[in-house]
């Protein structure tokens, strides 16, 4: 049965713990010379820039023994009218796999319908589950386990927090979001988890209170893309919600700072932040790569 990547629960539990495994695994150099990917060729579509997720998937597919095919959707018929349906037909004959990184969740989901590979959701403005993978790797390699870690969310309740919430669920980490009120998560996500977890999920207006006693501290962009035209009125409302020295205090003191990147240093983190002891996010960045490879590794058979 062909199974895609569109979200973290399109794992199991067991699937989502194995993926890490794997990817530290990577990362350690173990498997270095397998080639799983010989002869096998991976799309690209991308709608959005991108530096990480583009770059990591095109290494990874190189060090794995693949071939990426770049899909600009301008370059493309579809591009003139062509159904997305027609197009996820064709290419189904044509890949192997394929990654998105798209401006609309519904693209994905309605590729995905009509799709005979494995399909990846590189980035939606719904979910960005290869970075949470990435997420979960960096905390178990720097604390060592997954378990009874609490993890405090700080600023836009975006498509990154929707795969966090995800992922500690799978994970047992304790999570605490600290989202003002108009940015909160979106509430689908919410309701899901706590339905199917028996679970809640803590959202609160308060950074420090957030924070307290927290192993791990994330934040992300306060404006993503797409978002330009509500920039300044974003940056008021989040603006007591940055990641500073003084936030970080109410922190464990071996907590670990997290940020998906790009960062707006000064606005969501700052400088002394993102370059300090504390900070991992430059390894988390790196480990996209090696979890690029486990997600493609796990998929592509």
């Amino acid at each position: 049965m062909n199974r895609h990547f569109t979200t973290i629960l399109d794992l199991t539990a067991d699937e989502f713990m194995d993926i890490i495994d794997r990817s530290l695994a990577y990362k350690h150099r173990r498997y270095k010379n397998k080639k799983p990917l010989k002869n096998k060729s991976i799309g690209l579509f991308f709608e959005k820039p991108s530096t990480r997720t583009r770059v990591s998937f095109e290494v990874a597919i190189y060090e794995l023994g693949g071939n990426t095919v770049n899909l600009n959707p301008k370059e493309m018929q579809i591009g003139r009218g062509e159904t997305l349906q027609d197009t996820s037909r064709v290419l189904s004959r044509y890949l192997d796999g394929i990654v998105f990184r798209v401006l609309s969740h519904r693209t994905i989901q309605t590729f995905s319908e009509c799709s005979t590979i494995p399909v990846i959701n590189g980035l939606s403005d719904m979910y960005h589950p290869c970075q949470a993978i990435a997420d979960m790797m960096t905390i178990k390699e720097f604390k060592g386990s997954l378990k009874g870690i609490k993890l405090a969310y700080v600023g836009d309740g975006n498509n990154v927090a929707n795969s966090l919430i995800q992922s500690c669920a799978y994970a047992d980490i304790e999570l605490v979001l600290a989202c003002p009120e108009e940015y909160n998560p979106d509430s689908n996500v919410i309701e899901e988890i706590q339905e199917k977890f028996k679970r809640d999920i803590r959202i609160t207006a308060d950074p420090f209170e957030a924070v307290k006693d927290a192993d791990v501290v994330y934040t992300d962009v306060w404006v993503s893309m797409g978002q330009e035209g509500d920039k300044d009125k974003k940056i008021e409302i989040l603006k007591d919600f940055q990641v500073n020295s003084t936030l970080m205090s109410h922190a464990k003191k071996d907590a670990i700072v997290l940020h998906c990147l790009p960062a707006y240093r000064g606005l969501e983190i700052t400088d002394e932040v993102i370059d300090g002891q504390q900070s991992k996010v430059f390894d988390q960045a790196e480990n996209r790569l090696h979890t690029a490879k486990a997600i493609l590794e796990f998929l592509i058979k």
